[in-house]
């Protein structure tokens, strides 16, 4: 049977509905460079990761100091964030994403040397946590308004498809691999990996070609203040928009209670702590499962309602992650299906904000989606290790999981407009 043949059977027709398309990857050269370097980096951002929770386990013994580094990771996003929106749709976006690339060597360098000194101290690990946020406020949005111009527009929904697999296959592999490496070798081996591997991103952007803002850009945009309020102003003017970031900070500040997986396989599971990394590595197995078979998504219309319950199915397979007891795999298969509802909703809001959002305005809205995207879980890091220090790891899972299911209900009336909203209807 012929390939033309095969796409013309029924089970052919349902492969196309779900296959993931990687048209991107082949006719951009400058967009299949970025994608690269960024799959090389996210695995090594995974090791960070996992050693900052672990380091800061071993200093400490706290799990309030644990979820302290979420809220040192927002207070540094935020102030990126602000500088991010003044330039970010007025500089040459090649440059910015150079310049990210050495912002995070230098967050990155110096939890390295902080790891291999004598007696390492907790604000190194804050610091360097701060100095990599901060450069994620401008690496994020740069390339997310890059796209675009890198793929067209015709091909931006698949290109969000590819970045979706990076971030979520990645999540898969890293910590696993992260846990193992720092078991066996410590943690300042896990961030010399990280390091190591924002060469890669840095190759990419020196060798894509220049992208300057455009004439229209340029006289529409300067940067400065004025550029962050032009933004703010739009944004408070949409409540469809506002709709789409709360519910996705009620979601991350309440659920995903990873700060506690360190304490949580010790203490709930009875395993050893080299096997954490099946606790960060399950939500990512439903998430990449869900990245890669998302063709579906594509024909459902009522897109706000699908961003309401996705919400809250991930707040209830968090609730019943704690509620299983010892059970180590129905606990992992409880957090997949977290991960599994968490990129059923990512794919949705940012549908809802690219269609929403003009184009002379994307890098700066881009700039506050990242920030509640990776600013949101930061704080659910210091949320769940405060619980936890006051109540107990278990009433700081169950309990979030639950506000997630609340918020959602709160959010689908107090915010009509993401309620009603139909993909056939724009914003």
């Amino acid at each position: 049977m012929t390939d033309r043949e095969t796409e013309s059977t029924p089970a052919g027709s349902r492969l196309r509905r779900v296959a993931l398309d990687i048209r991107p990857l082949r006719v951009s050269r400058d967009y299949r460079l970025v994608w690269s370097g960024l799959l090389i980096s996210e695995i090594g951002w995974q090791f960070t990761l996992g050693a900052v929770f672990v380091q800061t386990t071993a200093m400490t013994h706290s799990a309030a100091a644990v979820g302290l580094t979420g809220l040192v990771w927002v207070g540094a996003l935020f102030a990126g964030s602000v500088f991010g929106g003044s330039v970010l749709d007025a500089w040459d976006r090649r440059r910015l994403l150079i310049a990210a690339q050495l912002g995070f060597m230098a967050g990155s360098g110096l939890l390295l040397t902080g790891a291999v000194a004598a007696r390492p101290t907790l604000w190194i690990v804050y610091s360097g946590v701060a100095i990599v946020a901060a450069s994620s406020a401008i690496d994020g949005p740069t390339r997310s308004a890059m796209t675009p111009r890198l793929v067209g527009k015709a091909l931006l929904p698949s290109a969000l498809a590819l970045n979706q697999v990076i971030w979520n296959g990645t999540a898969l592999v890293g910590p696993a691999i992260a846990a193992i490496v720092i078991h066996r070798f410590g943690v300042a081996w896990a961030y010399g990996i990280d390091l190591a591997t924002y060469f890669a991103m840095l190759a990419a952007a020196l060798l894509i070609a220049p992208m300057p803002p455009t004439r229209s850009d340029e006289q529409a945009t300067a940067p400065g203040w004025r550029a962050v309020r032009e933004g703010l102003v739009y944004l408070r003017g949409s409540r469809l928009l506002q709709s789409t970031f709360v519910i996705d900070l009620i979601a991350m500040i309440f659920g995903m209670p990873r700060a506690l997986f360190t304490f949580l396989i010790v203490s709930q599971f009875h395993r050893s702590p080299a096997t954490v990394g099946l606790l960060f590595s399950a939500p990512a197995v439903g998430a990449l499962v869900g990245a890669v078979s998302s063709g579906w998504a594509t024909h459902v219309r009522r897109q706000g309602e699908a961003v309401l319950l996705a919400v809250a199915a991930w707040g209830a397979a968090v609730a019943a992650f704690g509620l299983v007891g010892s059970n180590l795999w129905l606990a992992l298969a409880m957090l997949a299906i977290a991960g599994w509802a968490d990129v059923i909703s990512a794919i949705y809001r940012s549908t809802i904000l690219q269609l929403a959002v003009p184009d002379n305005l994307r890098g700066r809205l881009s700039g506050i989606h990242i920030l509640v995207v990776t600013g949101g879980p930061r704080l659910g890091d210091f949320e769940a290790g405060l619980v936890a220090r006051v109540v107990s790891p278990w009433f700081s899972v169950v309990s979030g999981g639950a506000a997630c299911i609340v918020g959602a209900a709160i959010v689908a009336f107090g915010y009509p407009e993401l309620r009603r909203y139909r993909a056939d209807a724009g914003g």
